[in-house]
């Protein structure tokens, strides 16, 4: 399916938001950190996904992803949005496509210096700089075009792939269609079956 960039940027994250209650109780985040690094292990349908997360450059969006992590929150959620060239984009919705309750929005770090480039993982949001709750993005083009130039925000970059990129790669090819969930939503559901920290 070919998606006008114009239109797929602008809607990176139309269901990036709805925060409507924050995660019961959430687990504080207990991932071992390493040179200010984590090591997070994503289980999907379609094969395994190593990130490491760069907590001193994007320290909000990196411990935010984790604290989602460790409360096992995308733990059987889907990617519901999947453009080719573009990104990949999950951790808001369940198996039955229905948007998972949040955390409170945090703060943009786009202009942390980490680059929208090939494997690298994101935080998604709405056109509100500061929406960003609990959805993510793997890049799988050069989007330089997502990178904070001021005044535009950008998208915050907080880690990239380190292992596992044949995955994506399997993921970005996958058929999609357009429904009421994402302009590009898997016709067959690719499944984020466990994620948790190394």
């Amino acid at each position: 399916m070919n998606i006008p960039r114009r239109i797929a940027i602008a809607s990176i994250a139309i269901a990036a938001v709805l925060p409507s209650a924050a995660l019961a109780q959430a687990k504080p985040a207990a991932c071992r950190m390493k040179d200010n690094t984590v090591t997070v292990l994503m289980t999907t349908s379609m094969g395994p996904i190593t990130l490491l997360l760069d907590a001193k450059k994007a320290p909000a969006s990196a411990d935010n992803f984790v604290k989602y992590v460790e409360a096992g929150f995308y733990n059987g959620t889907v990617f519901h949005r999947v453009i080719d060239g573009f990104m990949i984009q999950g951790g808001g919705f369940s198996k039955d496509l229905v948007q998972k309750p949040t955390n409170a929005p945090i703060k943009n770090e786009g202009a942390n210096g980490l680059k929208n480039e090939p494997y690298t993982i994101a935080m998604a949001r709405t056109n509100m700089p500061d929406s960003a709750t609990s959805q993510f993005f793997i890049n799988v083009g050069e989007n330089v075009m997502l990178d904070a130039v001021p005044p535009k925000p950008g998208y915050a970059v907080f880690g990239k792939v380190i292992d596992g990129k044949e995955t994506v790669d399997k993921i970005r090819k996958v058929a999609v269609a357009r429904t009421s969930v994402s302009e590009a939503q898997p016709l067959s559901p690719v499944v984020l079956e466990k994620v948790e920290c190394l």
